[in-house]
């Protein structure tokens, strides 16, 4: 009896140790999160600075089971988009399905969502930059298809039902709206930026921030009047470095419409600069207002800086075809622009110890 006794306090002495080292174990690894979470942040715009492409938006992951999604958007650092569920969609007057902020997650179970349908018109015409129907072809998603790249920057994204989901959550807008592409619509954003100098060349300090105020070319967009990036799609096949420079001449400096003596200055001069070290500001999604359900905008940013201030700044800036104008605008936070425009200079702003 003693010893029977004796086991079964070791027993309980046994599993008491146990259950203690169990706890200990969740409270250090609940501690480790918060720390780790904590310091994401921080440990991002670090990478930024040292030249790394800082993600202002990063991907969360998806499963499908039996045609459901059952989970996306989980990353503890994913910022749901905001532009992208604007009201009205662009160019039209089509409204979206209003979407909350605690039902923009695909995992959330929503059997009341109901979007609106909408392909632009021009879509509907087939022209050769743009996918047909999605019932017309078989696209090769998350893979390179053909000369048309639909991998996301950001990882694997879902596909259901044959439809590509956006990997930020609902729009409340399915079909292609304004896209060309199902899924994925790549694009390219040249960042030009120079120092903002006084009549004897000395650079302009910010009255409060006491540092240097940076300038960045900026278009005003015909579409929806904001200011913006002079970015633009990437060719199928295309390279991004390309994309990045004929965009800028065309939107910027209006090359199309230039004579051949002036266009072959233009690429001289916009050649002299991009072939400098660009530092890639962002590589990923874009909270952009033509997003929906099925297509979505990315972009690969990059900033190249005429730090004397004698290359691109010594040409005259002439709008293109789809900007309504062109001029050299102070990189400041209070600056209102397209897209997630802003967020991509307040890293410039960053890395080159500017004022923002």
């Amino acid at each position: 009896r003693h010893q029977r006794c004796v086991t079964s306090l070791k027993k309980e002495a046994l599993s008491a140790l146990l259950a203690f080292t169990s706890w200990v174990w969740n409270f250090e690894y609940f501690v480790m999160k918060r720390i780790l979470r904590s310091w994401a942040g921080p440990v991002h715009i670090a990478l930024a600075v040292v030249g790394f492409s800082y993600p202002v938006y990063t991907n969360g992951s998806c499963k499908v089971i039996g045609g459901r999604v059952q989970s996306v958007c989980t990353s503890s650092y994913t910022t749901m988009h905001i532009k992208a569920r604007c009201p009205v969609y662009p160019g039209s007057d089509t409204q979206r399905f209003p979407v909350p902020d605690d039902k923009v997650c695909w995992a959330r179970n929503w059997p009341e969502y109901s979007p609106v349908n909408y392909t632009a018109p021009s879509l509907l015409q087939q022209p050769d930059w743009a996918d047909p129907e999605i019932s017309s072809f078989s696209p090769q998603f998350n893979s390179l298809d053909g000369s048309v790249d639909r991998t996301s920057h950001d990882g694997e994204y879902c596909v259901q039902y044959g439809r590509p989901l956006n990997p930020r959550g609902r729009t409340g807008l399915t079909g292609r709206g304004l896209l060309g592409r199902w899924g994925p619509n790549h694009a390219a954003d040249p960042i030009v930026t120079r120092w903002k100098r006084e009549s004897d060349g000395q650079c302009v300090p910010h009255a409060i921030s006491k540092r240097p105020v940076l300038q960045f070319v900026s278009i005003k967009r015909k579409d929806c009047g904001e200011w913006a990036i002079p970015g633009g799609m990437v060719d199928p096949g295309e390279l991004v470095s390309l994309t990045l420079q004929r965009e800028f001449s065309e939107e910027a400096m209006n090359s199309l419409q230039a004579s051949p003596e002036e266009r072959d200055k233009i690429y001289e001069r916009i050649k002299q600069l991009f072939s400098s070290t660009g530092f890639q500001v962002y590589k990923g999604y874009v909270d952009d207002p033509r997003n929906t359900d099925n297509s979505w905008m990315e972009t690969v940013a990059v900033n190249f800086h005429d730090e004397t201030g004698d290359s691109v700044s010594a040409l005259p800036l002439q709008a293109g075809d789809d900007a309504g104008q062109v001029c050299w605008i102070d990189v400041d936070s209070s600056q209102t622009l397209y897209a997630s425009h802003s967020q991509f200079l307040q890293i410039v702003a960053k890395v080159r110890h500017a004022h923002w």
